[in-house]
């Protein structure tokens, strides 16, 4: 019995830990439609990553470098867990797809890809992405792939504690100072925009039927949720629209290319090489 159908369920079922290179080898193998939905999600992780592990020692403070670091570190795994699973689909590992793929070939949404800029953005950006990623694993680890359900299962306890920081701080900074407040509210303000298309119901997703978790249907909580938290510390909910082009067909923010560039240099420039 593969561990998709049997192990990946046992330690599920116990709470305990995967890994990439247990999902790699395993033997199961996603379909088409299922890897580029694993992708689409493993890209949003691997953005993500990239972007806080630069505030490592540019925090406002020792604990937050902690903090952000472990973050990021988080979803490092979780993008290698997507990914692995991904290039079963098409005999890749997780690294040719993480340091191989040119830009336009990623699926990751535009919000993740942001700059960090102001802390207090960084914080507006994690908010918003922790929120939608604790809905959407919290219905995916009832998926009928197993080994999606095994992925979201040991990320939904990482990013559990993802919000609850995202939330703390978006409360410390909207009840401090008046300089902390509006250095918040302008941190939601830049962000916003890019909020609609976490929930656009983009191909393949529509197809899978209960593998996947359609992106539409976690609107109302995510949005109930994060407005219930933006008023609880006193600021306000930007009132814009959504940025245009919110398809992740290959279309990016003009902030990937930089992202990648530092990423996969050192990989393509020694391709094959271990340490």
């Amino acid at each position: 019995m593969s561990f998709a159908s049997h192990d990946s369920a046992t330690r599920q079922s116990q709470g305990e830990a995967i890994t990439a290179e247990e999902i790699a080898a395993s033997g199961a193998t996603a379909d088409e439609a299922t890897a580029r939905y694993a992708l689409i999600l493993g890209d949003d992780a691997l953005m993500l990553s990239q972007r806080l592990g630069a505030w490592v020692s540019r925090a406002p403070e020792l604990e937050e470098d902690v903090a952000l670091a472990n973050i990021a570190l988080d979803l490092l795994g979780h993008a290698r867990f997507l990914l692995t699973y991904a290039g079963t689909a098409w005999g890749k590992s997780e690294d040719e797809l993480a340091y191989f793929r040119e830009e336009e070939e990623f699926r990751s949404c535009r919000l993740v890809e942001q700059e960090n800029g102001d802390f207090g953005k960084t914080i507006a950006r994690q908010l918003i992405f922790s929120f939608y990623q604790h809905e959407l694993y919290s219905r995916l680890v009832d998926s009928t792939d197993a080994t999606l359900a095994a992925i979201a299962a040991k990320a939904l306890k990482e990013v559990d504690y993802h919000q609850d920081h995202a939330a703390q701080w978006v409360l410390r900074l909207g009840l401090g100072t008046e300089e902390s407040s509006r250095r918040m509210q302008s941190g939601l303000d830049s962000v916003w925009s890019y909020v609609e298309e976490l929930f656009t119901d983009v191909e393949p997703i529509a197809e899978l039927g209960n593998v996947a978790v359609l992106p539409s249907a976690l609107r109302e909580s995510t949005l109930n949720r994060l407005h219930q938290v933006i008023e609880d510390a006193g600021l306000s909910v930007p009132d814009m629209s959504g940025a245009h082009g919110a398809d992740r067909s290959g279309r990016h923010s003009e902030q990937r290319g930089f992202i990648l560039a530092e990423m996969q240099v050192l990989a393509r420039r020694h391709p094959g090489a271990t340490w």
